[in-house]
């Protein structure tokens, strides 16, 4: 006999489910970036600056250390214009530590070594004396102004070139007409919030003033003021006024002009004399009740 052929079944494999276990790598979770304490100022700030900013605080410590080597242990925080710099975030220090970064084309490299620059020199200057020196108000009383605001709410400082009447009183000692000129910055900033508003608006009055009559203490007055807003002083300055312009000096700052950065140039005017040809020109940007008489305004403003 044939023996019948046995029955076959197929058997159906069933598809694996997927494991819901997970490693315990990817159990991890992701970490989120600590939001930013934020304000009016920081709120304007571009995704570059951010940057810049983020990489400047994170090397703060470093910078302490340099600026302060005598320091055991180094100072984890300082105080610079009445704001706290640390790596804590704050508003306010991001506003402080934009102006750094800025100031050096958001190259944070540049901006620690101008921050750390800044620090070793007012730690040198004793900035605290400094602020707290007596100057004789009938030598130096006279040359620096502090009156009214632009129509974003800056302070307007003025500073006063022809009420200059004894050049070697004024300029025989240059480091202590330096130390004058510091505290005056020193004092405008004060007005500055760091929310709303973190630059001034300068006014340079050069009525009466002879260029010929610049003797060396002068001239090197002027050239190591320059130095220390340029280094130690960033981005304070929304706009900058030359009035009553002796014809030599419009024609020194066209000579120069090729050589002036394009955000720097664009913050100068070099205006005429008298009131008729700065009112017009100051107007625009400071109301004319917060602008003196004497600048073609309505308000009284100083002797």
């Amino acid at each position: 006999m044939t023996e019948e052929p046995k029955e076959t079944k197929a058997i159906e494999e069933t598809p694996a489910t997927p494991s819901t276990e997970t490693t315990e790598e990817e159990a991890e979770p992701t970490p989120t970036e600590v939001e930013e304490p934020q304000n009016a100022l920081t709120r304007k700030f571009t995704d570059a600056e951010w940057t810049a900013v983020k990489g400047l605080r994170a090397k703060l410590p470093e910078v302490f250390t340099k600026a302060y080597p005598d320091a055991d242990p180094a100072p984890t925080s300082i105080v610079l214009w009445g704001v706290t710099l640390s790596t804590v975030p704050d508003a306010k220090a991001s506003v402080v530590l934009a102006k750094f970064a800025r100031a050096r084309d958001l190259d944070v490299t540049r901006a620690e070594e101008m921050l750390g620059a800044t620090l070793r020199w007012r730690d040198e200057l004793k900035i605290d004396e400094v602020l707290k020196e007596e100057f004789d108000q009938d030598v130096f009383g006279r040359l620096g102004k502090v009156f009214g605001k632009d129509k974003e709410g800056r302070p307007v400082t003025y500073n006063l070139y022809g009420a200059v009447k004894d050049m070697k009183a004024t300029f025989g000692d240059v480091q202590k007409f330096i130390r004058w000129r510091v505290q005056f910055m020193e004092e405008s900033i004060k007005l500055l919030d760091f929310e709303t508003i973190d630059q001034m608006v300068q006014i340079h009055d050069y009525e009466g003033v002879s260029l010929t009559q610049r003797d060396a203490s002068q001239k090197a007055a002027a050239k190591e003021a320059t130095n220390i807003f340029q280094n130690h002083y960033p981005e304070f300055l929304s706009r900058k006024f030359f009035i009553n312009v002796p014809m030599l000096l419009t024609w020194i700052f066209w000579l120069f002009k090729p050589i002036i950065s394009a955000a720097t140039l664009a913050k100068m005017t070099v205006v005429g004399t008298g009131p008729k040809a700065i009112g017009p020109e100051l107007s625009q940007v400071i109301d004319v009740k917060e602008l003196p008489k004497r600048y073609g305004g309505e308000a009284d403003g100083f002797d």
